[in-house]
């Protein structure tokens, strides 16, 4: 069974800093992109970043600047380092991958979420 395994997260004040993890474990051959939602109390599930096996990484308009994706192939581990974070970043962040294991060549799994909450 693969399983996303996510980590950080927590209580900060308005401008300070965090970065989530998020490992795969489990039987797996191959991860292909990987990337980062959020959802926010009230509201639907949004999309923050995503990067793909070889590194090139995409990250939503309005967070460029202040959040960055990474990855550590050797470790299976998707990063989301945010900065100068702001009460409207209070969210349930979820990691998310597209994988390969011996019966299928494609399929995915969502991280089990970590709340961030940004609050003075």
């Amino acid at each position: 069974q693969v399983r996303l395994v996510q980590s950080g997260g927590g209580t900060v004040q308005p401008g300070e800093s965090l970065r989530l993890s998020c490992a795969a474990s489990g039987a797996f051959l191959k991860l292909f992109k990987m990337a980062w939602h959020r959802q926010r109390p009230g509201q639907q599930r949004e999309w923050i970043a995503e990067i793909s096996e070889n590194g090139g990484t995409t990250v939503k308009e309005s967070m460029q600047g202040r959040f960055t994706i990474s990855r550590d192939n050797a470790k299976n581990t998707v990063y989301l380092e945010m900065t100068n974070l702001q009460p409207e970043d209070t969210a349930d962040y979820l990691c998310y991958a597209e994988l390969s294991d011996l019966g299928r060549p494609w399929l995915t799994r969502w991280g089990q979420g970590t709340q961030v909450t940004v609050s003075s």
